[in-house]
């Protein structure tokens, strides 16, 4: 087997050797194949002496990485080029940073294309003579404290998925049982429905009972529906696996606090906004609504909202209030946060931000016809959450929601979706980098706007024609 190998690396080099007529940028580069047990190391041939082979192969145990740590620094290597497979580059990932090499995070995608490589060795060297060229650009990857703020938010979303399941558990289990609870109330997890759960639970049977304890503002159904609606088949198997799925969903939402302060801690430790002024020359409320002086009254939280108050922190840590954005509150800004941090300036410029974010039109193009402008496939967090606010602002009576119904009405609902999702990051880009306010647009005005623009190109149109637009009112 390892005759094999040699054989395999010898050939590699072989032809890796043929293309050094390329300049190279960084000659102390190194290249990672990745896997989960095993790792294969590729360092410059001039790195290591004569005769002996510049591919080592480690194992993924800690000590093994500590040992691949050291034999690259003792190889002068001082920039790593490593592929994101599945989640086993994270811990070598961390190791390298805390070494003080630079390391570029490939995406496997971007190299499956390449011919001629199927072994781990061949992908090793082939890393590694890429990055020497120059040729590889590395993914995103966010601050260390950012990273902590992300795994506790997508920790929370993995639990807020799980409460949702016990949900539909108990509402299974209710269907069996020919109650139709979930049906005449607004949510099976609310105020009326968890305290009618809790008493069939402990024995009560009467509906008449059971109705008495819906909230006074509970107005979906009638006494006489929900009364009808608690009438069924109490069978004990049934009665199990709702009591089961109760309790496992009041344990998730315990856990959902835990981790809501575990998140406050770590917000507390995230690097400010560097485009921030310093601690003695930020105002003590940087953010204050210039608008009005009113001060903001503080809503219980509903649904998945946060259990702690952020809102102060997130300022503080942004340099403006974001969730001034319409559509925006404290749980999706901490989301949006979490996945790109507050340093904006990993992007050029707004448009890069969301090419990023695969919100821009594609523009693939051969033989000078357009073949397809569909956006990219990019798997983004942010991106999908801007998606789904943008049905919802297509709802209220904003200039965004002006913007998406002409939008959908022009184009269909998932552009539409898309079109209003490259706004809001458009809006958050400039907010962060720039530190701006958010000023709201006054839909009357941005109306206007867009039917002169409308008027305008109607009689740029009319006089190619050969015609005069005239106005209504001036005929009459």
């Amino acid at each position: 087997m390892k005759a094999k190998q040699a054989a395999q690396s010898r050939r590699a080099v072989k032809a890796i050797r043929s293309a050094n007529n390329l300049p190279k940028v960084h000659p102390h580069a190194a290249g990672i194949d990745v896997r989960a047990t095993e790792h294969s190391v590729c360092v410059p041939e001039d790195a290591v002496p004569a005769g002996e082979s510049p591919v080592r192969q480690y194992k993924a145990f800690t000590g093994d990485l500590d040992q691949l740590v050291e034999w690259l620094q003792a190889c002068g290597v001082k920039t790593v080029a490593m592929e994101s497979t599945g989640v086993y580059w994270i811990p070598l990932f961390q190791k390298l940073e805390r070494a003080g090499l630079e390391v570029v995070l490939v995406n496997a995608r971007h190299l499956k294309r390449v011919p001629g490589r199927k072994t781990d060795i061949l992908d090793c060297q082939w890393l590694q003579q890429m990055h020497s060229y120059g040729l590889l650009s590395g993914s995103f990857r966010p601050a260390d404290d950012i990273c902590v703020l992300r795994t506790y938010l997508r920790h929370r979303s993995n639990l807020v998925a799980a409460c949702g399941q016990q949900v539909q558990h108990m509402q299974r289990a209710l269907d069996q049982m020919n109650i139709h609870l979930h049906h005449v109330v607004s949510d099976l997890d609310g105020e009326t429905g968890l305290a009618i759960l809790d008493a069939i639970l402990a024995g009560e049977r009467d509906p008449k009972a059971l109705v008495k304890l819906r909230h006074p503002r509970c107005s979906k159904s009638t006494v006489a529906e929900m009364e009808a609606a608690l009438k069924g088949d109490w069978r004990e198997e049934h009665l199990f696996v709702l009591k089961q799925a109760l309790e496992s969903y009041r344990a998730l939402w315990r856990q959902i606090a835990e981790c809501d302060a575990a998140t406050k801690k770590a917000l507390a430790q995230v690097t400010p906004n560097p485009s921030t002024l310093t601690e003695t020359e930020r105002p003590q409320n940087p953010v204050a609504s210039p608008d009005t002086g009113k001060k903001r009254r503080r809503k219980q939280p509903r649904g998945n909202a946060l259990q702690v108050d952020l809102s102060t922190q997130l300022q503080q840590v942004c340099g403006v209030d974001l969730t001034r954005i319409v559509g925006f509150n404290v749980l999706s800004v901490l989301i949006i946060i979490s996945e790109i941090g507050v340093d904006m300036s990993r992007w050029p410029n707004a448009k890069a931000f969301c090419a990023w974010l695969g919100l821009c039109p594609g523009n693939k193009i051969s033989g000078g016809k357009v073949l397809s402008s569909r956006t990219a496939r990019v798997v983004n967090r942010v991106a999908i959450l801007l998606r789904t606010l943008a049905p919802t602002l297509g709802r209220t009576d904003t200039w965004l929601g002006v913007f998406h119904r002409r939008m959908k009405a022009r184009m269909g609902p998932a552009a539409a979706n898309t079109a209003t999702a490259r706004k809001l990051a458009t809006i958050l880009y400039h907010l962060l980098k720039y530190r701006e306010e958010y000023i709201d647009v006054d839909r009357v005005a941005y109306e206007e706007k867009f039917r002169r623009y409308r008027v305008g190109r109607l009689r740029k149109q009319a006089a190619e024609l050969g015609y005069e637009m005239v106005e209504l009112k001036e005929a009459a």
